[in-house]
């Protein structure tokens, strides 16, 4: 029995597989079982933040896994607090909250507006504001936060008390305020899932200025922007906005499960013993390989990424076949004329692995990727785009 049937046969048949055995990688380049070698332009939809095979994060992980590999949380351990003390340095948040997944992490989020809000406003204050497209996980209460319906249809009744409004459209974020008692606001800075959507700079300051006004908890989902993706550590750092809780995931692992939600000043204190808790959160492997990519997302770095995004974006805008270029930094958008599926399975075919959103072309490298497979991976699309139109 192969691979491809084993999986077929035992696997929960959740995902929609490329014809691909994965069997090794490194840095940028992965290799299938009938030894071919391709450009990965997904990085396991942003989590592999330095490559495969990066020798720092193998050493902190290898390193931590011949100390614990895992301990409750009845105890300390040192990488746990020392991603978190990283992590607060370079935000000015205050407080972390560890856990495995964005999911999980928005989850926390939630929590911790709920319950500064209910503290503050009284137990009717409960309603969370979020946007349409977006999206912010598949656990119930993630799925009613996100706005989209075709993800709502089979598994009511979802966690009741969200409302989605329009993205960009401040008076309808107002509306909803004036018209709910709104507990929290939550929104990602580049839609990804909905089509790697950037925000504008107006409506994200005015959705700040709204939520502190009125004393709501202001939320960013950094799950997929976040831990450099965007050219600054979170995306959110790009505009003149200040967050109270910051959630994130994918990237900060670089390969291994691991959520965090960052609480500033304000809700640092909400969540008091036996009010949130995790078996995973902030496991001492996961943690120490965090801390090996958090340590090296330095201005320098970032400034790097934003030069390979600036490349991608100035190459591909106004090619023919591809209608537009979305996103910020290394999470890109492009919109082809052809079908994103055949542009997709046209450069898997030549060697470059790229994903999808809604009807783009999705592009999420490792950070770290050489200039030289960026720029073969990029020529490819062009060139694909451009045939098939």
């Amino acid at each position: 029995m192969s691979i491809l049937q084993m999986d077929q046969e035992y696997v929960a048949g959740t995902y929609k597989r490329f014809p691909v055995e994965i069997v090794s990688g490194k840095g940028s380049r992965l290799v299938d079982a009938n030894g071919k070698s391709y450009v990965d332009m997904g990085s396991g939809i942003g989590v592999t933040a330095f490559g495969f095979g990066d020798e720092v994060w193998m050493a902190a992980v290898t390193d931590q896994l011949g100390k614990v590999q895992h301990t409750s949380n009845l105890y300390y351990t040192e990488p746990c607090a020392k991603l978190a003390k990283l992590l607060c340095e370079k935000t000015g948040m205050k407080k972390v909250f560890f856990s495995n997944s964005g999911a999980e992490a928005n989850e926390c989020a939630i929590k911790v507006a709920r319950k500064y809000s209910a503290e503050k406003k009284g137990l009717d204050c409960y309603t969370i504001v979020t946007l349409v497209n977006s999206f912010h996980g598949r656990t119930l209460t993630t799925l009613a936060a996100t706005g989209q319906e075709h993800f709502h249809q089979l598994f009511q009744p979802l966690t009741p008390g969200f409302v989605h409004v329009p993205a960009n459209d401040i008076d309808a974020l107002k509306k909803c305020v004036a018209e709910f008692n709104v507990a929290g606001i939550l929104m990602e800075v580049v839609q990804g899932e909905g089509g790697v959507l950037p925000l504008t700079e107006e409506y994200l300051t005015a959705a700040n200025a709204i939520a502190h006004e009125d004393d709501i908890p202001y939320m960013i989902d950094e799950v997929q922007t976040g831990n450099g993706r965007s050219g600054k550590l979170y995306s959110y750092m790009n505009y003149p906005i200040q967050p109270d809780i910051v959630s994130t995931a994918k990237g900060l692992g670089g390969g291994l499960p691991i959520g965090a939600t960052l609480l500033g000043e304000k809700v640092q204190n909400v969540l008091g013993y036996g009010d949130h808790g995790s078996t995973f959160g902030g496991n001492p492997v996961s943690c120490a390989g965090a801390v090996s990519v958090v340590e090296r997302l330095t201005d320098g770095f970032l400034f790097d990424v934003r030069k390979k995004s600036e490349y991608v974006f100035s190459t591909l805008t106004g090619v023919p076949g591809v209608e537009s270029v979305t996103g910020l930094g290394l999470m890109i958008g492009v919109k082809t004329t052809a079908p994103a599926s055949e542009v997709v399975k046209t450069c898997m075919d030549r060697g470059v692995l790229c994903l999808t959103a809604k009807d783009k072309v999705r592009l999420l490298p490792a950070l770290s990727i050489p200039m030289e497979d960026l720029k073969y991976a990029v020529e490819t699309l062009k060139k694909t785009a451009e045939e098939l139109a």
